[in-house]
């Protein structure tokens, strides 16, 4: 699938379709290009000594996944014990990665809407990971970055720094 990206007045109007889910409240959508599926809660495996954004191995239909927990990577409050996940399998550099989000929204076209660039104010943790917002009726579409979402090599358990 092809994308059709036009600049005007400092915004680009695209022509893609997201894959949209939900994490602390925040609307988000990652490019169905980068999705590869949708799954309910998968048992996971525990990796020792790794990073709270790294919750753990998934086996996928005999392929061995990384779970990354997208509330962790954005630096939001722990999901409640009582509430299990769902896996948003993301295709990133040639790898494929499970996402863990709250809750799966629906496949949003949004021809004809413009990418404006992300808002500053949001925090650093959050702006890493979004390439940009979709102004929609009603919400703001966070468009995930599958690249950056999945790349955990310099994040740190930010939730409990920033709170020092």
């Amino acid at each position: 699938m092809s994308a059709t990206t036009t600049t005007t007045g400092g915004s680009r109007t695209i022509a893609r379709q997201y894959c949209t889910f939900w994490v602390n409240g925040l609307h988000l959508g990652l490019s169905v290009e980068h999705v590869q599926e949708v799954l309910r809660y998968q048992q996971l495996t525990r990796v020792p000594n790794a990073t709270d954004t790294v919750r753990g191995l998934i086996n996928l239909r005999g392929q061995i996944v990384t779970a990354l927990d997208l509330r962790s990577r954005l630096g939001l409050p722990p999901r409640p014990e009582d509430e299990l996940p769902m896996n948003v399998i993301v295709r990133s550099r040639g790898e494929v990665v499970s996402l863990l989000v709250d809750d799966i929204g629906d496949v949003m076209d949004t021809a004809d809407h413009a990418l404006q660039p992300t808002p500053a104010n949001l925090p650093l943790t959050v702006q890493d990971v979004i390439h940009g917002v979709v102004p929609l009726s009603g919400s703001i579409l966070l468009v995930v970055d599958a690249d950056r979402a999945v790349d955990v090599s310099g994040v740190t358990d930010t939730l409990t720094e920033g709170a020092s």
